[in-house]
């Protein structure tokens, strides 16, 4: 099978739609299958290119056996709304000349990541002239979170227009997956025949990922004691996450010896919480990079609180894929999200898996981290939460159904849909 995935994220970025689209990619072609990426230079969660690659040039790669192509691309230093959707045009634009290139290629399927749905319309195209098929797969629902949290006003004439536009969008794809059941309901009520959505989660490397790692030598680096209860925040700190909160916590627990507060990763906001910190006067906070992917086993491993922390809104429309390796390593996450989301009802059904609290709610969030930190069970691995993610999360498992998918879809089945 040829297949061409086209998103604005791959590696070597650690985190987020990236790592997965990467690892998608690889998995298939170690599967026998001919792999090849339309993609641009790395530059999440940052915001900035990284070194080694450039913004203005079309580059080939080839990356463990995936060849790769990047296209131009604008990253704005101080994302807004309006230079996030020139950021997202720009990709869309250079990535069109990307796939002119590739028509010689002829995949029989084309696998279109969502966030940026600005290259849905290139997809169709492209796909109508090869005869592929084209699966929109959505990481994010973009349109969603934009409005969710204001960045695109409240005009319900725009709204409207917008998620009309969304909606015939979708309808013209083979298929459209996503990654949590939640999400897989919301696309269809965007208008998606139910026999064209398929589920397709992030995963969890639960072999590499475990609870037996040990953390103690990251404990001693980032210079926590023992006896010390460590909250972990990693990944991207963005608008989204709502992350203030977290250094509010920390104002009202900073005469707590026994609680520290570690902010690993790169983002938007990151430069007004730390000067957040700064101005508060905190010692009981420290910001570090994100660390290499091969360190990820003992960084999670030194934490003793996991925070997956979302804004109002946000939770059913931009999961956060950290979850799945907080509970491959058997992690305790305090998550914030609504009852009804696809978080809620996790906790709902496996009562224990993780601590869940509404969303925007500081004083009970500073409530919820001082139970945990007295909690001796937090101490210990979350079993539980390991089983979940060996059981519903594990990476070949995973791959090996979507692969599954993909044949079907190529034979003509009209019972396409990943199963949870």
């Amino acid at each position: 099978m040829k297949i061409l995935i086209y998103g604005i994220n791959y590696a070597p970025e650690l985190t987020g739609i990236g790592k997965y689209s990467s690892e998608m990619a690889e998995a298939l072609v170690s599967m026998g299958h001919q792999v090849k990426v339309l993609t641009a230079p790395p530059y999440y969660p940052a915001w900035e290119i990284s070194e080694g690659f450039s913004a203005y040039k079309y580059v080939g790669q080839q990356i463990n056996g995936v060849e790769v192509l990047r296209c131009p691309l604008y990253v704005p230093a101080k994302p807004s709304t309006f230079k996030r959707i020139a950021h997202l045009a720009s990709f869309a634009c250079s990535s069109f000349f990307g796939l002119i290139k590739n028509i010689g290629f002829r995949p029989d399927v084309v696998i279109l990541v969502e966030p940026p749905l600005f290259c849905a319309a290139n997809t169709l195209l492209f796909t109508a002239v090869t005869g592929a098929k084209s699966i929109l797969h959505i990481q994010d629902y973009e349109v969603d979170a934009m409005f969710g949290l204001g960045m695109a006003g409240q005009s319900k004439g725009l709204k409207k227009w917008v998620y009309a536009a969304e909606s015939w969008v979708m309808r013209r794809f083979s298929r459209v997956s996503t990654i949590s059941n939640s999400m897989v309901a919301m696309a269809k009520r965007k208008g998606v025949n139910e026999q064209n959505v398929m589920l397709f989660p992030n995963w969890a490397d639960t072999n590499f990922v475990t609870p037996q790692t040990d953390g103690a030598a990251f404990r001693e680096k980032f210079g926590v004691a023992d006896d010390q209860v460590l909250v972990l925040y990693s990944g991207n700190m963005g608008l989204k996450q709502g992350l203030e909160m977290v250094i509010e916590a920390a104002k009202v627990t900073q005469n707590n010896p026994k609680i520290k507060y570690l902010m690993v990763g790169e983002g938007a906001a990151k430069p007004a919480l730390e000067q957040l910190v700064m101005q508060y006067g905190l010692t009981n906070v420290q910001f570090h990079p994100l660390q290499a992917y091969a360190q990820l086993p003992q960084l999670l491993a030194c934490a003793d609180i996991h925070l997956v922390v979302q804004r109002l809104g946000a939770a059913d429309v931009v999961l956060p894929s950290k979850l799945t390796n907080i509970l491959s390593c058997g992690g305790h996450a305090l998550i914030t999200a609504e009852a009804d989301t696809e978080l809620g009802l996790l906790c709902q059904h496996y009562p224990g898996i993780a601590t869940r609290i509404e969303p925007e709610q500081p004083a009970r969030f500073v409530e919820a981290v001082l139970s945990l930190a007295n909690d001796p069970k937090i101490k210990r691995v979350n079993q539980l939460a390991r089983e979940y993610a060996v059981n519903n999360l594990e990476k070949t498992r995973v791959l090996q159904r979507f692969e599954q998918q993909l044949d079907e879809l190529l034979a003509g089945s009209n019972h396409a849909l990943l199963k949870d």
